[in-house]
Order: C-alpha cells, then sequence, then structure tokens
C-alpha cells in the first residue's frame, strides 16, 4: 500500500502500525518531514489504483475515504466515477504501482511472473488505453491525450471535473471547438471543497459561455469524478483533473476507453447528473458586478499554482 503523504494528514502512526502487524506493507509516497520547507508538496502521487492478482485493476477519482460513503445524513454527497479493468490493460496499471513503489519504498519490489500474469481467456475485445505522466515525464500525455479527444471530436464533448483551472491550451482547444457547432457541455462542482480554487475556476467560465460552451454546476452534493465522452464512442475516467496541477506537478493516470457501450453508458450519466445541476446563462453570468467578478479574477491570477 501506497499513499500520499502530504494528501493524507488523518493517517497516524498508530494506524500504519495496525496495518503492519497485519502483514501489509505501507510506505508513503515522497514524505514531508517539514511542510513550510518542503518543495516536494507539489509533487503529489494522485493516483488512485488497485491490483488484484495482476489481472483486475481498478482506476478512477475514488480515493479510500469515509468520504464516500453517503448514506450518512447531514454528510456531503459525495460523486464519483470509477473504472474496473481485467485483463492487459492492468499490465500499466501494475507497471505504474510497482515504479512509485520502488521509488518510495525501502524494500524494493523484485517483478517476477505473478506481477504480469499471461491472459488466455478471451476477452470482449474493448481497447483500453492508458495514460500516465508526472513530474518526471519527458511530455504532459495526460495533457497530450485530453487535446487530442477534443481536437478528434466531430459532434459532442462532455466533460465532467472538479476542479477546472485549465491553462490555455484547452481553454482554446473548448472554444474552438463549441465555436465550430461542436455541443461542448461542462459540468462542475456548484460548491468546491476548496473556496479559492472554485473562485478561480469560476473566473474562466466567462470566455467558455460566450463561445457556446454550456457549464452545469453540479447541485445535489461534490461531484469528484474526472471524466471525458467524446461523440458517444470514445470516454475518458482517470485521476486527473483538468488543471495545470495534474498536467504538470502531480503523478496521475487516466484510461481511455474506444468502446461506444461504455461510453454511451457514461454518457447517460452525464445526462442524469445535469439533472441535479444548474445551467449557467452567458448573458447573465456575463453581466454580474464588478464586485462579484473581483475575487474570481484575483483568485486567477493564482490559478498556475492552484
Amino acid at each position: 500500500m501506497i499513499f500520499d503523504d502530504f494528501g493524507s494528514p488523518q493517517i497516524k502512526r498508530k494506524q500504519i502500525k495496525a496495518l503492519e502487524d497485519a502483514g501489509v506493507e505501507v510506505f508513503p509516497f515522497y514524505k514531508v518531514h517539514f511542510y513550510l520547507l518542503a518543495n516536494r508538496l507539489n509533487y503529489r502521487n494522485h493516483r488512485k489504483i488497485v491490483v488484484i492478482d495482476g489481472k483486475t485493476g481498478f482506476v478512477g477519482g475514488i480515493n479510500v475515504s469515509d468520504k464516500y460513503i453517503n448514506n450518512k445524513k447531514g454528510k456531503t454527497y459525495w460523486r464519483d466515477t470509477h473504472l474496473r479493468i481485467d485483463g492487459p490493460g492492468v499490465y500499466y496499471l501494475q507497471y505504474l504501482f510497482i515504479t512509485d513503489w520502488n521509488f518510495c519504498a525501502t524494500r524494493k519490489l523484485q517483478v517476477e511472473e505473478m506481477h504480469f500474469n499471461a491472459f488466455t481467456e478471451a476477452g470482449d475485445d474493448r481497447i483500453v488505453q492508458l495514460v500516465g505522466s508526472g513530474p518526471d515525464s519527458h511530455q504532459p500525455s495526460i495533457l497530450f491525450s485530453i487535446l487530442q479527444m477534443i481536437f478528434l471530436a466531430k459532434e459532442e464533448i462532455l466533460i465532467t471535473t472538479p476542479y477546472f483551472i485549465p491553462g490555455e491550451s484547452i481553454m482554446h482547444a473548448l472554444r474552438v471547438a463549441a465555436l465550430s457547432g461542436l455541443k461542448v457541455k461542462l459540468l462542475v462542482p456548484g460548491k468546491s471543497d476548496s473556496r479559492i480554487v472554485n473562485a478561480a475556476a469560476r473566473a474562466y467560465y466567462d470566455d467558455l459561455l460566450q463561445a457556446g460552451v454550456e457549464v452545469y454546476c453540479y447541485n445535489k452534493g461534490f461531484v469528484h469524478a474526472k471524466t471525458m465522452v467524446c461523440d458517444g464512442k470514445t470516454s475518458m475516467i482517470g485521476t486527473a483533473n483538468m488543471d495545470n496541477r495534474s498536467f504538470d506537478f502531480n503523478f496521475e493516470v487516466n484510461a481511455i476507453v474506444y468502446d461506444t457501450e461504455l461510453s454511451g453508458r457514461l454518457r447517460n450519466i452525464f445526462f442524469e447528473d445535469i439533472r441535479e445541476a444548474t445551467p449557467l446563462d452567458a448573458k447573465q453570468w456575463h453581466t454580474r458586478s464588478f464586485w462579484v467578478q473581483l475575487p474570481e479574477k484575483l483568485a486567477r491570477l493564482f490559478s498556475p499554482e492552484l
């Protein structure tokens, strides 16, 4: 088990010892000793990976947290999406886990045959492409894959993201798509778990709305899913938010699925979600008062660091 040290402050030494006493090997990723002096706060492992017997893998937005228990009264409803993969697509998830483990653990993990099982049974021939990136990558592969999906779309782009601080390349791509006549819809939280991030995100909506992008603010709770569906044929589910931190600083992984059945299911889920959301009106949003927009524009100045 690997946990992100900065992102898991609730994990105490007592809990780690209990896991170790039960036989679980546990290591923090990039241990932070002095928070005020540590530049490694920028380099978080934001991946959410489970690999079972080298045959089954899980990836997506769901963390190991009680926040996802949605049956408690008075508690914020969390809406998220995770993907199960059976078959050779698991190999890359296994590879990422092993490389992350050997980076942070004192006992290196030796690669064995059991880690990369041969698959002899017939599958359902769905094509899955795993894309990982981080500060150690030669290029921002996740950013490039998102841009390519936008560029190749011909009719419709559906995006769900909890944090939308996109940078110029994605902003330009979405605006060009909408201005070219594609249906572009963006689902974001009505209220984020971070005020400053929420304010910065809101500063981008006006340019999108003016280009014809439909923006929906989720009201049922906090939408934490990171998904994109293009033309009901290709879909992306992963850990990366639509922000510069995910593209440049965090260790992330996304799955791209080339399958109309799964993409259709995700498309239906998107339209179910926007029933619980408020669509933004372009004219009303553009004419909001200066004092309402001022804190959003100030937060946008710091968006590369958020």
